[in-house]
């Protein structure tokens, strides 16, 4: 099992790259760096990159519509290349607030789009003419649509590696088959290891059914609140608000994945509440009434030998990789997380 942790996008990045670099230190074996509507991520994984001699870099995630398919490869081969091939690129579909709220551009066919930009970057990664006729992307442009003048090209330099490691982050049936059939990683939200199989085990089987060889086993990586102690019981209503805010504010009635998420983990009724509460500006009712069993099931809050049977039940679902999110804020209890996971993993 491996440890990660994700980069905070508040306060002074110096500081965050030097708690890495110290993380590191401790067994730290990923470090991933987010990208909504904030800094974007590229410039600090590159900081990261040259501060950092052996954790692997993780974009989590680029959203897919932001860039165009060959930015995206150049992109990722531009971070392996600074990191010395320690770079894999984390992709995701975002959610229309963002995509169109942000960017001002159509949340349509993520499916689609995700399939094709995978398939683009590995094309560009491998030195190949860039030549790609596919439903959402055309590459060249066409005569028609453009001044004509657009040529098939390469990449000029020569990647690290032709083969840049994927993650997808995927929720619904169809994102977690896509997943499992082109990707290297996945990256499920709010994981729960007793309900996993029933959730996404159809849609895991469906993809790696049609999975190359080449790409080896799929890597589960999935992101973990987590206080480890004899006095952290009272820590457990930290996690409450951020599943309050996926579940209840991270879209619109009928169209909030996180949302569906919980429905299909059975709590429905749960689920409605949640929402109607967040969507009426009561925040704080709607973060208790999160039920505690999906709270302690998505997390990793208690003495050590509960944490461990927890991480095994992890491991046992497919888990490969934990995202550390430590709920001690101070550097150093951040460190003693890290560290005191990484023993229990071991």
């Amino acid at each position: 099992m491996r440890i990660g942790i994700q980069a905070s996008y508040s306060g002074g990045f110096q500081e965050t790259a030097a708690e890495i670099r110290d993380l590191e230190s401790a067994g730290l074996d990923v470090a991933a760096v987010a990208e909504v509507y904030t800094f974007d991520a590229v410039s600090q994984l590159g900081y990261l990159a040259a501060v950092t001699e052996r954790v692997e870099l993780l974009s989590a995630i680029f959203p897919i519509y932001s860039r165009t398919p060959a930015l995206t490869a150049m992109t990722a081969a531009g971070l392996d290349f600074v990191s010395g091939g320690r770079f894999t690129l984390g992709l995701g579909a975002s959610g229309p607030q963002v995509i169109e709220g942000w960017h001002g551009v159509p949340y349509d066919a993520p499916l689609q789009r995700t399939r094709e930009i995978v398939e683009i970057c590995r094309q560009v990664w491998r030195r190949e003419r860039l030549d790609h006729q596919g439903k959402k992307y055309t590459v060249p442009l066409p005569a028609d649509q453009g001044t004509g003048l657009g040529k098939p090209l390469k990449l000029i330099n020569t990647p690290v590696r032709e083969h840049i490691p994927v993650m997808l982050a995927a929720l619904g049936p169809k994102n977690v088959e896509l997943a499992a059939e082109i990707a290297e990683a996945w990256e499920p939200i709010f994981f729960v290891p007793e309900k996993a199989a029933s959730v996404w085990g159809d849609s895991l089987a469906a993809g790696r059914a049609k999975r190359a060889p080449e790409l080896g086993d799929l890597q589960v990586i999935t992101g973990v609140p987590v206080a480890i102690g004899e006095d952290v019981e009272s820590l457990v209503d930290f996690v409450r608000p951020a599943l309050a805010l996926y579940i209840g504010g991270m879209g619109a009635r009928g169209k909030n994945f996180y949302n569906d998420l919980a429905v299909r983990y059975g709590y429905e009724a749960e689920a409605k509440t949640i929402q109607d509460l967040y969507l009426d500006g009561k925040k704080d009712e709607a973060a208790a009434a999160v039920p505690d069993e999906l709270v302690r099931s998505t997390s990793l809050i208690g003495p050590e030998s509960y944490v461990a049977e927890r991480i095994a039940a992890f491991a046992e679902a497919g888990v490969t990789t934990l995202m550390l999110q430590p709920l001690d804020g101070s550097r150093e209890g951040r460190l003693k997380t890290v560290e005191t996971t990484k023993r229990l993993a071991g």
